[in-house]
Formats: structure tokens, C-alpha cells, sequence
């Protein structure tokens, strides 16, 4: 392997020169720089990364954990956080959890090991809470990425999820809508918590009572596909609503199974969605999170928290927005979706 001082004699240079023309820490006469960068190609050099991350006590390096990037929402999300790493001159390192705590511990102690100079978490469900201690008390850079706990010593980032579920659910009461299947699944993610959050603030506001019976919670697919099964059956729902993408194909299965039309037996709306979504029928009415921007605004935090490690954590909420379609049965009273 070529050294520094192979290029600096092939170039006719002082070592110092060569490095500043690496690093960018000093300008360099064009002429001179030229030379430099011949030298460097013609002689294979590569810098060690390693050495000068050492050397800086520091790697441009962020670590990002998520929870299931199978989903099309943390896709999204990986996507922005990506992009916004690559604007501001950082390598990014992925690993996914798969919603297990302990692949998520391994996963954090893993890019930690790796001196990332900051981490994006995007928690498990079943998420150990001394994982969140460990790292109060090591204090690396964190933020906390769509499931917003209150009261943590972290920057997080996540959507309006309870606002906009109210706003979707208000609507389809004023629409004339009075008994709702609302599949939650795993309410231990604060995600899927607020959205069921914003469903209770709309029916008691709407006056509708809050029957817990449809309100269906859990991780097991099986069971909850047969608790909205039984639901169906008794010919009184109205409408259906999902709290993700997982649990909005499984409704539809579930429909379809029962011989259930949407919109023309029942209404039914989602969160987050599904990819190339022109293509069902009927099209679905969507609350869609702003992914990528959760992703973007999660780096810039980051960026603000290694710059300023001293300052107050702060807690960002970006706006959802919900998209009409035929799948609601009053959808051509709204404005287009897409």
C-alpha cells in the first residue's frame, strides 16, 4: 500500500502539503494541488480512515437502528435519514431490529463500538428500558426517531399522531359514521398508542361512548384478524380504520374474507399506507406520515446535538396529512387525494 510519503516525494512536496490537500485545511496553490492529486492517483494512495478518525476523535459516521424497515413508513424514513447524511458530509450505518429487544441492544452496542458520532433510534416494541438508561448515563448523541416517549433526556422526532386521528375520525362521525372498528394492534409502541389516543378524543367528543370490544388490540395477527372477524359479523360497524400498514392488510384480508365491499358496505381508512397505492381498488383513504422529512429532521437534529451538547433536549412534531379517496364514503366531498 502506498504511503503519504510516496506521494509527497512523487509530487515533490512536504508531507504536510499532501495532508492538507486530503483534509482541506489549508489552501493549496492550484499548481501545486494538481501535482498532489496526480501523485495520489498514479501511486494507489489510499487514506486510512481509520488512523485519521482516531486522530480527530471522530468518525462522520451516525448509526441508525430501526424497528422494522420492512415497513414502508421506516423505509421512508432510512431514505431521509440517508439523504440528509450524505448533505452534510456523514456516513451512514443501518441495522434493524426486527421490533426484538435484544437484537436492538446488540444493534446499539454494535455502532457504538463502531465510534459512530451519534445515534438515530427508532425503538422496538418490546424495547428494554435499561437500554434508554445505558445510554443517558453514556451520554452518546441520541435521537429518538418516530416513537415519542414524554419525559426523556433525548432530541426525538415524530408526527401528529393523535391530532390527526381525531381530525380523520371527527370527519367520518360528521359524515354520519357511528360505530367504528378501530384495529390498534401493539399499543406498547407510542405510535400506535396516540393514534388510539386521537380515536377516544373523537368519539367522546362526538358523543359516540367508547365500546372497548372495537377497539382492537394485541400482536397476535391471528387473533386480532378473528376479534375484527367477529366484529364484521355483527352487521353494525360502519366503518374500519388501521393504525399502520401491517394491520391495514390485514383488515382488508379480513374484509374480503367476510365478503365485505369498501367503500359500498363499509368504510375503511389507514395509516402510512402502501406503496404504488393508485393501483388498488377502491383507493384508500390514508393518514401518510411524513417519512422522509422525519428521517431529514432527525439527522439535523443530530447535527445540532453534536455541535451543541450541552443544550436542552427538544421534542419535534411534523404535521401528517390525510388523503380522500373511494375507500371513504364520503370521499367526493374532499379534496383529491392524489
Amino acid at each position: 500500500m502506498a504511503t503519504m510519503v510516496e506521494v509527497a516525494r512523487k509530487a515533490k512536496v512536504s508531507i504536510s502539503t499532501v495532508s492538507h490537500v486530503l483534509n482541506g485545511t489549508r489552501n493549496v496553490e492550484p499548481e501545486t494541488r494538481k501535482r498532489v492529486l496526480a501523485a495520489i492517483a498514479s501511486t494507489g494512495y489510499r487514506q486510512d480512515a481509520l488512523a485519521r478518525a482516531l486522530r480527530r476523535s471522530q468518525t462522520d459516521s451516525i448509526g441508525l437502528v430501526v424497528s422494522d424497515a420492512g415497513e414502508p413508513a421506516f423505509a421512508e424514513m432510512v431514505h431521509g435519514v440517508e439523504h440528509a447524511a450524505v448533505e452534510n458530509g456523514l456516513t451512514l450505518v443501518l441495522a434493524n431490529s426486527a421490533e426484538n429487544a435484544d437484537r436492538e441492544k446488540k444493534a446499539v452496542q454494535t455502532l457504538l463500538n463502531r465510534r459512530v458520532d451519534g445515534l438515530i433510534l427508532a425503538r422496538a416494541a418490546e424495547s428494554d428500558p435499561a437500554l434508554l438508561q445505558a445510554l443517558e448515563q453514556e451520554k452518546p448523541p441520541t435521537i429518538l426517531l418516530d416513537r415519542i416517549f414524554s419525559q426523556l433526556p433525548f432530541d426525538q422526532v415524530g408526527a401528529d399522531n393523535r391530532e390527526t386521528m381525531r381530525q380523520l375520525v371527527a370527519h367520518m362521525i360528521a359524515s354520519g359514521h357511528k360505530r367504528f372498528a378501530l384495529v390498534a394492534g401493539d399499543i406498547r409502541v407510542p405510535t400506535l398508542q396516540e393514534r388510539m389516543g386521537g380515536f377516544t378524543d373523537a368519539s367522546l367528543e362526538g358523543r359516540l361512548g367508547l365500546d372497548e370490544q372495537l377497539i382492537i388490540t394485541g400482536t397476535d395477527r391471528e387473533a386480532l384478524a378473528k376479534e375484527l372477524e367477529d366484529s364484521l359479523r355483527t352487521g353494525q360497524i360502519t366503518a374500519v380504520i388501521a393504525c399502520s400498514t401491517p394491520l391495514a392488510a390485514l383488515s382488508l384480508r379480513t374484509l374480503a374474507r367476510v365478503g365485505i365491499s369498501t367503500p359500498r358496505d363499509i368504510a375503511f381508512a389507514t395509516f402510512d399506507g402502501f406503496d404504488n397505492s393508485d393501483l388498488f381498488q377502491p383507493r384508500v383513504t390514508t393518514v401518510r406520515q411524513p417519512a422522509f422529512d422525519m428521517g431529514a429532521a432527525a439527522v439535523h437534529l443530530l447535527v445540532e446535538r453534536l455541535r451543541s451538547p450541552e443544550a436542552s433536549p427538544r421534542t419535534v412534531r411534523l404535521q401528517q396529512r390525510i388523503e380522500w379517496r373511494e375507500s371513504t364514503e364520503d370521499y367526493r366531498r374532499q379534496p383529491a387525494g392524489d
